[in-house]
């Protein structure tokens, strides 16, 4: 049984939200009088929001999440961008009748504004957001929930993200699973996560389904 369901990641995955979330990240920390470093703010993109600001400060993370947010919707379109080969590629799957989903820890709200700025909303029959899971990546929840919707089983999909929760997800689910290179850690950053595939360019995944 082949691969039909391609479960991807979105940001820093399909689209290069990084200067964005480090810009939002560094605008809250000063708004609240957070000290940081550059390298500290790039551990941050990746985890849900919550758990982040409950690390660095319990008492504002509320306060915290709605002024990250704001400035984060508010500059998606000057920030956003397509990585490399990403649109030509989901086109190719789609014409070859993959069914593709989003599966991503950003609430619903700023997954839809990336997609519809970089042109990929027609492409995906499905959208798994934080707002519709009880439990975010590493959980495989968002994966099967997913794979649910699409109608499809684990051993016919494939997981792709940049980063761990998105490998681990997939493996909990049962599903394969390939890291980016362009993920801002680096390729070497997956060994110990051991993802099925590495891609070093989107075009790449052609070649495996």
């Amino acid at each position: 049984m082949g691969i039909h369901t391609i479960l991807f990641d979105l940001d820093g995955t399909l689209i290069d939200t990084n200067e964005l979330i480090i810009e939002s990240f560094k605008h809250t920390f000063e708004t609240f009088g957070i000290p940081y470093t550059l390298e500290e703010l790039s551990t941050y993109n990746g985890p849900p929001l919550i758990d982040t600001f409950k690390k660095v400060n319990p008492d504002y993370v509320d306060e915290m999440l709605t002024t990250y947010r704001e400035h984060n919707l508010s500059h998606h379109e000057q920030y956003v961008r397509l990585f490399p080969n990403v649109l030509e590629t989901v086109e190719k799957l789609v014409e070859n009748n993959y069914d593709l989903a989003i599966v991503t820890t950003k609430l619903r709200d700023s997954a839809l504004i990336g997609l519809d700025i970089t042109g990929l909303t027609p492409y995906f029959k499905t959208i798994i957001t934080l707002s519709d899971v009880t439990n975010p990546k590493p959980h495989p929840e968002p994966v099967q929930k997913a794979l649910h919707e699409l109608n499809s089983e684990p051993e016919q999909a494939i997981m792709i993200g940049d980063n761990y929760h998105d490998i681990i997800a997939g493996q909990r689910a049962g599903t394969l699973t390939a890291g980016v290179a362009w993920s801002r850690h680096g390729p070497e950053y997956f060994s110990s996560y051991e993802p099925t595939y590495m891609l070093y360019d989107m075009s790449d995944l052609l070649k495996i389904v």
